[in-house]
């Protein structure tokens, strides 16, 4: 039978990524609720959380991080929640992650290299409160 899963399931998982993309939390939240992997991954090691932090969706990475999604899961090219939300520049998606426990260094690029790379000050400043530049 091997590994493939059939087209029902993945047309399935295709949607709750979907929803994680469009920020739909309440039906998303009730699936996670119903049994579904808060982790579960795309073929891109993309999690809900990942997705739900890239398109800016602040209520859905709360609602999944409340269910226990894992803040610390890294991507197939090394990104995080945190990174993502911090390319995307959403303050309460980044602050979320943050209250969570994310760590601002994980990941390659981290969220402190992403917002240092793309000269994003107002990210360093939430990720590095007090500092200046988000350095020292």
């Amino acid at each position: 039978m091997g590994d493939d899963l059939d087209e029902e399931t993945l047309a399935f998982a295709h949607r709750m990524f979907d929803l994680a993309r469009g920020g739909h939390t309440g039906e998303l939240a009730g699936y996670v609720d119903a049994g579904l992997p808060v982790n579960m991954t795309n073929d891109k090691g993309d999690t809900l959380l990942i997705l739900a932090a890239y398109h800016a969706h602040p209520e859905t990475v709360t609602a999944l991080l409340d269910r226990g999604a894992d803040h610390a899961r890294v991507n197939d090219r090394g990104q995080t929640a945190l990174a993502a939300a911090v390319f995307r520049r959403s303050a309460d998606t980044v602050s979320a992650l943050l209250t969570a426990g994310a760590d601002p260094d994980h990941g390659s690029p981290s969220a402190i290299e992403t917002a240092t790379f793309f000269d994003l000050p107002e990210m360093l400043e939430l990720l590095r409160p007090g500092r200046p530049g988000g350095t020292g």
